[in-house]
């Protein structure tokens, strides 16, 4: 039996011992239920206080044994309590109370369900550009991976929607559901949607109709990981050099040259600027796409625009003036 298990068996054995005990004491020999209750306890752990009053040849009988089944069942519950201290179940337990905890703190932060070989890429990737991610896996044979990993996690079932609610489903911004069913993918996608209505989803789908499918539960991008690896590699033959032009300014994969967005806040000086003035101003970058609220994202923009409170920027080039203009959209 799991020590885990076996703790909580002797404490209960313990509670309806001295339950037992007290109601013995009070049938046989007349205490009221605090004096019985005493009785009881200080029998079971053999402290050796005085008696409450002199005992009859039943009160001793009923204490005897009591004492047999009490001492026995004491070096269980030891034994028992031991055995999860070094085994380590202890502080994995009170490690897992803490990262629940911290996970109920969390605010925009990104949930995954689901640790398959197509989630670890997503949450290395997301680990990779500093998200916090949430991982749900019911495979609990994963556990000692994600503890690897150094995620958060919970080993559940994104179904259930309890599950979805300790991962902080009401706080976070984004759930990327990819578990290898497109029917759970569809459920999970419309709870996530109920319980926050404003998150971005994004689901994997197995087939096409899966694709349908989870755009009508709700998902805000819906991905066929076998039609999106098949156009790559279609494109690495008739486009290789576009394809490793594209790999090479991924976020976080090239050393000097990468694609990033960039969203501009109310206080920002870039409000009022044009995307010429803004290229001018930092060495060796391009605005390559700009986003204005729900408007369609504009593909190289014209260098005249004037950039606005909330505009998303698209932006490839050097990682020094990435990063100041990041700052300076957010100063």
């Amino acid at each position: 039996m799991n020590p885990g298990r076996r703790v909580g068996l002797g404490l209960a054995i313990v509670l309806v011992l001295t339950l037992a005990g007290s109601a013995g004491y009070m049938l046989i020999e007349r205490m009221s239920f605090l004096d019985a209750l005493y009785m009881t306890v200080i029998t079971i752990t053999t402290v050796g206080y005085e008696e409450v009053k002199p005992l009859d040849t039943a009160g001793r009988l009923f204490t005897i044994v009591i004492i047999f089944v009490g001492v026995g069942t004491a070096y269980y519950v030891f034994a028992a309590i031991t055995e999860v201290v070094v085994s380590g179940q202890f502080r994995e337990f009170v490690g897992k109370s803490t990262m629940n905890r911290k996970i109920q703190h969390l605010e925009g932060h990104v949930i995954l369900c689901g640790y398959g070989r197509f989630g670890r890429i997503v949450a290395d990737e997301l680990k990779t550009d500093r998200h916090t991610v949430v991982v749900i896996e019911a495979n609990p044979a994963i556990e000692p991976e994600l503890v690897r990993s150094g995620l958060f996690y919970i080993i559940g079932s994104a179904l259930d929607e309890g599950v979805l609610e300790a991962a902080g489903i009401a706080s976070a911004s984004d759930i990327v559901v990819a578990t290898a069913s497109d029917p759970d993918n569809v459920f999970v996608s419309l709870s996530a949607r109920g319980k926050n209505p404003t998150i971005r989803i994004h689901a994997r789908a197995e087939t096409e109709a899966g694709v349908r499918h989870l755009k009508l539960a709700g998902a805000d991008r819906a991905i066929s990981s076998y039609q999106f690896s098949a156009f790559r590699i279609a494109a690495a033959i008739a486009r290789p050099s576009v394809v490793d032009f594209l790999t090479l300014v991924m976020p976080g994969r090239g050393d000097d040259m990468s694609l990033e967005e960039v969203k501009v806040a109310a206080n920002s000086p870039l409000i009022g600027q044009t995307i010429s003035s803004i290229e001018r101003a930092n060495a060796r970058l391009r605005v390559v796409g700009l986003k204005r609220g729900g408007d369609p994202i504009s593909i190289v923009p014209d260098e005249q625009t004037v950039i606005a409170d909330g505009d998303l920027i698209v932006v490839l080039g050097a990682r020094q003036s990435l990063e100041r203009l990041a700052e300076s959209a957010t100063s």
